[in-house]
């Protein structure tokens, strides 16, 4: 008999059969089968594996990782109860309450005066460009003839629950730089980065002022502020190279108590400060500044409000730090309430080990089941909502 030259992995090679290999040179083998290789190493697997050889040793292991302390998509829930996972808290908790709070109100027999609609969005987290912003345009959406929407919040560390009525209008600008090129080695006057730089000086100095009004004033949250981050820097092919332009990119979100178009004039201001020929465009520009109605004679605030009340509920009313969905329906003229039953929770969306406790998940059933009907058994409003 030959030796089999393929073996089972079709790799090739003499192939020993079984108790005939040393087992030390089986082991190196079984290692080296594991595809530890970039781009998409299986290090699961490699760490399997030697977790299995520390207990066959009876040797102690300890893995250090960073950030996360589970894998972000296993959903590990603790010994304390909390459940793990990317969503957690943004916000695949509160698409399962709802469906839960449905399920069981369903199973209760229970019917009310207006249709309740249960909406799964896609692309809300790069700005619902082709969910919300589209689907509130389209006719299926008028269809269902909407007065009221109840759509995602923030986790709250204290006992009471926010409650969101506004939000900021995000400003996603970028800021481009034309310049004189040229040689590394020369002193190039009107250069692309010089502008970059003054550029750079006006949106910080303004945002150190927002972050001063923020600390400075007991009442402010981060919704009465307007927040600026730069995101993004380009321009440049190589070292020796004095660059034709050079873009940087903000995230800017503003409060809707701000005149949108002086801010814009201020931004204006900025770029002619900075030298000849900088403009700007926008990736994203929202100019909507309604705001949902928080007074105890609003319909439908006060069947939110007061069926929370009786669930001893604290609810905390304030403007919205980022954007959410909430801001498309509210631009149709719809009143919409950013709320997610989250309270004695760390805020950790889109955070490393972002979790929600089990208890907290439950309870926020528990809210859904009384606010759906309470919601839902608004009387007829004027214009037919």
């Amino acid at each position: 008999m030959l030796p089999d030259k393929d073996g089972p992995n079709g790799g090739g090679g003499v192939q020993d059969g079984p108790g005939t290999e040393d087992p030390s040179v089986t082991l190196f083998r079984e290692y080296l089968r594991l595809k530890t290789v970039h781009p998409e190493p299986d290090y699961d697997a490699a760490l399997r594996f030697l977790e299995r050889i520390a207990e066959e040793l009876a040797l102690p292991l300890k893995k250090v990782e960073e950030h996360w302390k589970h894998d972000p998509f296993a959903a590990v829930k603790d010994e304390h109860g909390n459940i793990y996972g990317r969503g957690s808290q943004d916000m695949k908790c509160v698409t399962i309450q709802y469906i839960e709070a449905i399920r069981r109100l369903k199973a209760a027999g229970k019917r009310f005066s207006r249709t309740i609609h249960l909406t799964f969005v896609p692309d809300e987290e790069v700005g619902g460009h082709k969910g919300m912003e589209t689907f509130v345009k389209h006719p299926e959406f008028q269809k269902l003839n909407i007065g009221f929407a109840l759509d995602e919040g923030l986790a709250n560390p204290t006992n009471a629950y926010t409650v969101f009525y506004g939000e900021k209008n995000p400003w996603w600008i970028t800021v481009r730089c034309p310049g004189s090129p040229g040689h590394g080695s020369r002193f190039v006057e009107n250069t692309a980065a010089e502008k970059l730089r003054r550029v750079i000086n006006s949106f910080l100095e303004f945002r150190e002022k927002e972050k001063t009004r923020l600390n400075t004033n007991e009442c402010f949250t981060l919704g009465d502020v307007t927040t600026v981050n730069m995101t993004m820097v380009k321009g440049g092919v190589a070292y020796n190279v004095v660059p034709a332009e050079m873009d940087v990119s903000f995230d800017l979100r503003i409060p809707p108590t701000v005149n949108l178009q002086e801010f814009e004039e201020k931004i204006k201001a900025w770029c002619k400060e900075a030298g000849e020929d900088v403009t700007y465009d926008f990736a994203q520009k929202h100019m909507d500044q309604n705001f949902t109605s928080t007074e105890e004679s609003d319909p439908w605030w006060h069947a939110f409000s007061s069926t929370c009340k009786a669930m001893n509920m604290t609810l905390k009313k304030e403007i919205f730090p980022a954007a959410t969905d909430s801001r498309f329906i509210r631009e149709e003229g719809l009143p919409a309430i950013g709320f997610s039953p989250m309270n004695l929770t760390p805020i950790l969306l889109h955070d490393h080990n972002e979790y929600l406790n089990e208890q907290v998940f439950l309870r926020g059933i528990q809210v859904y089941e009384r606010l759906v009907p309470a919601l839902a058994s608004v009387p007829p409003l004027s214009g037919g909502e």
